[in-house]
């Protein structure tokens, strides 16, 4: 097809008027020469030179990545959180990279073929349990994708775990949903939910909610896992579900971390989060909100116990209490590890009281 004459004369004209000053990168840029680590060209190789200059603040509030030369004529997307301690984890590029290379299928890496056919009562606690936590992981994917538009581009591997995270919680809905659906129960009782995470006011207040509190808790259940799992599928699907959410777990605690290495004032405003979460956990009721409602409770027992008698309930709500002393012992260290140690001193007294003794 001929080319326009009008549009060839146009191109001629603006040829005129050319401007290679892209060119002029910086000397520093020049010559990078990057070679790929033993897990490949990951994150952490290219944060090299400037490139892996992380600032502590920014006024970037257009699209540009960190590195690349800012224009006078940008646009600014929306507001986008100037600080580093805003949002930032150390562990976000080596958990992101993590997470892509350990995506694993619902669909095909779990033997669903294998899944046997399971006592009545035993399958209804397990439908019971899936019900709770397709919610579970409903919220927990929803909740870091309220925060992702506000990560500057200056700290993108926090938004690029973000990402991740999100792309977790959304198989592990799919999961869980599938296993009740599995062997023809379906869904049965909802959850009261956790609509105070959808509350959250900054990142800080979500990351201590949700990755300290919340998908610690979680991390501790699916990690118990092969306690109540009645046949290899379950077992399979609570092993891939626990290691997504080590990740999720692993991002919070340093982002805490860094918090309060920097900005230690903060440490009374952080207590009144968790006091808030330990709160809606932590009810004095033998129905405690550690492990779900009630019925995700009696669900659990169930599957501990591996029946409905009074001798199957008894042995099921011991395991259950073990559970819920490693979920509490978890998060007391997790605390410790972020600086926050002196959590024990102020925590719910239910929860407190399933709290090992210190050692010497």
């Amino acid at each position: 097809m001929a080319v326009s004459q009008d549009i060839l004369q146009e191109l001629r004209a603006e040829s005129d008027d050319v401007d290679l000053s892209w060119l002029e990168a910086p000397a520093a840029q020049r010559g990078l020469r990057i070679a790929p680590g033993r897990r490949g060209l990951t994150l952490e190789e290219i944060a090299t030179g400037s490139y892996g200059e992380i600032p502590t603040t920014s006024r970037n509030q257009s699209g540009r990545m960190r590195g690349a030369g800012p224009r006078p004529d940008a646009q600014n997307t929306q507001q986008m959180w100037p600080f580093r301690s805003a949002s930032w984890s150390a562990s976000a590029m080596l958990l992101y990279e993590e997470a892509v290379q350990r995506q694993w299928s619902s669909a095909t890496d779990v033997p669903w073929a294998d899944l046997p056919d399971l006592p009545e009562d035993i399958e209804m606690a397990m439908s019971q349990l899936c019900t709770f936590l397709t919610q579970v992981e409903f919220i927990a994917g929803d909740v870091p994708g309220q925060y992702a538009p506000n990560v500057s581009g200056e700290f993108f591997e926090v938004g690029l775990f973000l990402a991740s995270q999100i792309m977790d919680e959304a198989r592990h809905l799919d999961v869980f949903r599938k296993r009740a659906l599995a062997n023809g129960i379906g869904l049965l009782q909802a959850g009261p939910g956790a609509v105070n995470l959808l509350t959250a006011q900054d990142f800080t207040e979500m990351t201590s909610t949700l990755h300290l509190v919340g998908e610690g808790f979680v991390q501790s259940l699916f990690r118990m896992g092969e306690m109540f799992a009645q046949s290899e599928v379950d077992k399979r699907m609570f092993r891939l579900a626990a290691q997504d959410e080590s990740r999720h777990v692993a991002f919070g605690v340093m982002h805490m971390k860094y918090v309060m290495e920097v900005e230690p004032e903060r440490r009374e405003e952080i207590h009144t989060y968790l006091d808030r979460m330990e709160g809606i956990l932590g009810v004095g009721s033998s129905q405690a909100g550690l492990t779900g409602g009630g019925e995700t409770t009696e669900a659990l027992a169930i599957l501990l116990g591996g029946g409905t008698t009074e001798t199957h309930l008894q042995d099921g709500y011991g395991k259950l209490l073990a559970i819920r002393r490693r979920q509490v012992n978890e998060y007391m260290h997790r605390l410790e590890v972020c600086g926050l140690g002196d959590r024990r001193q102020k925590m719910n007294p239910f929860m407190a009281a399933a709290l090992d003794p210190v050692t010497a």
